[in-house]
């Protein structure tokens, strides 16, 4: 890709005549820099800076990006003092000044963000030691007992934004913190570093296990967006302010009279490597959802079964644990899809391998698993056992496939085996290897039922600094201090592409990580991590998830019940309540807690966690076209009230109830003891139903709900059209044929429209087009299907059972028309009270064309 627009820039040192010139450099002798500037189709802008003339490479974050964007870029004018330059829109152009250096981005008239307006650019260069004394800190760091060689010494790099008329930001996941993020003038910055956190403390900008350097601003005019493209440790520094209080802005009002327009400035400071920066324009949070999917790539389409409900905890004791568990959904009548192993399955902590007394015939535990359609995760961490009797550990070091330490050995920490070694999962071939350590024949035990977990990949060493590895080990050219952040997310990425391997490329894999970065949506799923039983960590589950879905990760969820400690019966019901309305949703627990299988705390408490568990399962066929919709476009599951309504400012930083897709509204009960919650349903115009009462609500208000133990409340919005299979059976693929019931909310203002999307639920073949996908629509009276995937071919069993029309009014007939020509009257029952028209029966299948007409 190359360049359009080159400048260099220099740091220039000011002297006084009153010394000897000749021992100070001067501007020219300064350290030079690089900058390129490009516009990338879709309204995005990257502006690149690095030394000019490094002593070395500098770290450059490769694997990320799914290609090199295409770029374009026109010079409109230039003098001494710098360019102005077209960003293809027309009203749009940068305006590059070199004198102080500074970007501006412009529409027309307004600034949408500045680069380098307060002059924070810094670029440490690197540099050879020098035989004379240096700074403390100059070439070693310390932290504690733990000590860090820096060969090329300081060798960070920052660089500020300015955001004129902006309130709100939200983003740059990990923190356990409240959706709209806060500024940092009175405290540390939120870090992004990946960090195995134990019983990590809630509202603060700790860095915790994954970092996603991408910042989204919002206001009721545009939505834009910054990805900072740097795996180093990464700090940002979120400040509010006033646009344009210089001395000079200050002189302006006071002549003109005051005008206060909001502004956020925001400071990145990597630890290394280079300044590598997206600037996403937006306009609408869709356009930045696009923009972002275009540059890092979307979720992940999983199989089916994994969006059902997963069963975890550390550690179920053996097969016989295992058996008498999955026995136990079955007695009580709760579906699942997922059992899960956590370390203790192992042999000695040696991961691709099985306890043999425990675990002794794995293939008949996961056959017997596999004969009622369910499935198995097991944990495989990348910290492998140092013994000279473990093949993984042979093969690792005879290719020389471990990541080093300074002196040139094999690095070594200590981990859940002991002494461990960590492989480098940044080389190509590292991974290569890796991935084929799951074919059948190699991981024993193994079959096509059996999925993966990737924990502690942060990587967590636990006599590292901080718990993490040493950042002056060495991945080859590289101080892990450059790709400290990537280490997750390229576990991960192995990990997925040895399940699609042993499939011959035919199976959709899945895999969960707790280390992530940006582009880590690609590969899978994340949790929040190592949460507790208690009330905040339940509420916080909400702003973690949602924040992770805006910057491209949907298929998040938090440990049901909490990881630590044990959970109030309350506590519990009301977390299975608000894990059920999560894109990933798996109970876990500690190996230190008691049991809490959702039968065990009383036959009141069972129904009520079994009636959330089955609301999950009926609403199967709305999350898979969710997922299926993110994978196409990159737009988020879970998200906030404002990716919806973004002139709402009441939306901006609702983070207690969120949107799953645009048509159904959660407000989980979060408070212990509550007797009632009040929801915000969005939109002037908008009409809101109970899904459980079918009563209907308006828009743009407050509703106060008053809840009982049995509460979810959750709202469909008038105008959408949501299909359900409310047969409930054991595991998902169990209901692959059965029938949907549609459920069609009215908003006399619009069409009602909805999607559904079929395919085999675990294969790649609805690249093939192998699927089916069809518009739902009702209006004048009509409910039609269409098909959206004409070239698309596929079949299905099931069939529409029932339809359900909320709002409607009482027709006196009902006619449907199918494909083939043929009529027929339709039977109905329609509840006057709540305008509630139900047609029974109507038969067709779910994959051929039909309308339905009410008269």
């Amino acid at each position: 890709m190359a360049p359009v627009l080159v400048l260099w820039l220099a740091v220039c040192l000011s002297v006084t005549w009153a010394v000897d010139r000749g021992n100070f450099k001067t501007c020219d002798q300064s350290v030079r820099l690089l900058l390129e500037l490009y516009r990338l189709q879709g309204n995005m802008t990257r502006v690149k800076i690095n030394e000019l003339k490094p002593l070395k490479p500098r770290y450059e974050v490769p694997d990320v990006l799914i290609r090199e964007p295409p770029t374009d870029l026109s010079l409109l004018s230039q003098d001494e003092n710098g360019v102005v330059l077209s960003l293809g829109a027309e009203s749009q152009r940068v305006i590059v000044s070199a004198r102080p250096f500074r970007l501006d981005i412009m529409e027309g008239r307004d600034v949408l963000m500045s680069l380098n307006s307060r002059g924070l650019l810094a670029f440490e260069h690197l540099r050879m030691q020098e035989e004379e004394k240096v700074e403390d800190g100059m070439w070693e760091e310390t932290f504690k007992s733990h000590s860090d060689s820096k060969p090329n010494g300081p060798s960070a790099v920052s660089l500020d934004f300015s955001l004129p008329g902006v309130e709100h930001v939200y983003g740059i996941p990990e923190h356990a913190d409240t959706l709209r993020l806060k500024t940092t003038d009175n405290g540390d910055p939120y870090r992004l570093y990946n960090l195995d956190v134990f019983q990590y403390e809630l509202y603060n900008p700790m860095a915790l296990y994954g970092a996603v350097p991408v910042m989204l601003a919002h206001n009721a005019q545009r939505t834009t967006g910054i990805f900072w493209l740097n795996a180093a440790e990464t700090w940002v520094d979120i400040s509010s302010n006033t646009a344009g209080k210089t001395v000079f802005g200050k002189m302006l009002d006071y002549v003109q009279g005051s005008s206060e327009t909001p502004q956020t400035d925001v400071r990145w400071i990597s630890e290394s490597g280079i300044i590598d920066v997206f600037i996403m324009l937006g306009p609408t949070p869709n356009d930045v959802f696009s923009q972002y999917a275009s540059l890092t790539g979307t979720q992940s389409f999983p199989p089916l079964a994994a969006v059902g409900y997963h069963q975890c905890r550390w550690n179920y004791n053996d097969q016989e644990d295992v058996t008498s568990v999955d026995a136990g959904f079955d007695e009580h009548d709760i579906p699942y899809d997922y059992i899960w192993l956590d370390i203790e399955h192992t042999d000695g902590k040696r991961y691709f391998t099985w306890d043999p007394h425990k675990f002794a015939t794995p293939k008949e535990m996961l056959q017997g698993l596999m004969d009622k359609k369910r499935k198995m995760v097991a944990i495989v961490d990348p910290h492998i056992k140092v013994d000279s009797n473990y093949k993984i550990h042979n093969e690792i070091r005879s290719r020389g496939f471990y990541i080093k330490n300074k002196d040139g050995g094999d690095y070594e920490g200590w981990c859940w085996p002991g002494s461990a070694g960590y492989p480098d999962f940044t080389r190509a071939d590292m991974r290569e290897w890796w991935a084929s350590m799951f074919a059948y024949d190699q991981y024993e035990g193994s079959m096509e039922n059996l999925y993966t977990w990737n924990d502690m990949n942060e990587p967590s060493v636990f006599n590292g600094p901080e718990v993490t590895m040493h950042k002056d080990a060495v991945h080859g050219a590289w101080e892990h201090r450059d790709v400290h952040n990537l280490y997750g997310f390229y576990v991960q990425m192995a990990t997925a592409e040895g399940l699609i391997q042993r499939s011959g490329g035919v199976e959709r894999p899945f895999v969960l990580t707790r280390a992530f970065f940006a582009g880590s949506q690609r590969y899978g799923a994340v949790w929040t991590g190592d949460n507790a039983a208690e009330w905040e960590h339940l509420k916080i589950s909400i702003p973690m998830c949602l924040s992770l879905g805006l910057v491209g990760i949907s298929f998040c969820g938090a440990d049901v019940g909490g990881f630590f400690k044990s959970p109030s019966t309350e506590l519990l019901v009301r977390w299975y309540q608000t894990g059920a309305y999560q894109p990933f949703f798996r109970a876990h627990a500690h190996l230190d807690t008691p049991r809490r299988e959702p039968w065990l705390f009383g036959p009141e408490n069972t129904a009520l966690i079994r009636e959330a568990v089955r609301q999950r399962y009926a609403l199967l066929p709305y999350w898979y076209q969710q997922f299926y919709h993110a994978h196409r476009t990159g737009q988020p599951i879970m998200r906030p009230l404002w990716v919806e309504y973004p002139q709402d400012p009441a939306t901006f930083a609702l983070d207690d109830e969120f949107l799953i897709g645009r048509d159904l509204l959660v407000h989980p009960v979060t408070e212990e003891g509550a007797r009632g919650v009040t929801a915000y349903l969005p939109g002037k115009g908008e009409v809101w139903f109970d899904v459980q009462t079918f009563q209907k609500h308006n828009g743009a208000q407050n509703l106060y709900i008053p809840v009982t133990m049995s509460s979810i409340p959750v709202f469909q919005r008038g105008g959408s059209i949501i299909p359900k299979k409310i047969r409930v059976r054991r595991a998902s693929s169990c209901m692959m044929h059965d029938p949907y019931t549609l459920y069609v909310a009215l908003n006399p203002q619009r069409t009602a429209e909805g999607k559904l999307y079929i395919d085999d639920g675990h294969t790649f073949n609805y690249e093939k087009k192998e699927f089916i996908h069809r518009r739902l629509s009702f209006t004048n009276n009509i409910l039609s299907s269409v098909n959206l995937a004409p070239d698309a071919q596929f079949t299905t069993q099931s069939w529409i059972e029932r339809i359900v029309i909320l709002g409607a009014s009482k027709p006196s007939t009902v006619t449907l028309k199918t494909a083939d020509g043929k009529e027929s009257q339709l039977e109905f029952d329609f509840d006057a009270s709540m305008s509630v028209l139900t047609l029974r029966k109507p038969g067709m299948n779910a994959g051929v064309d039909w309308n339905v007409m009410l008269q």
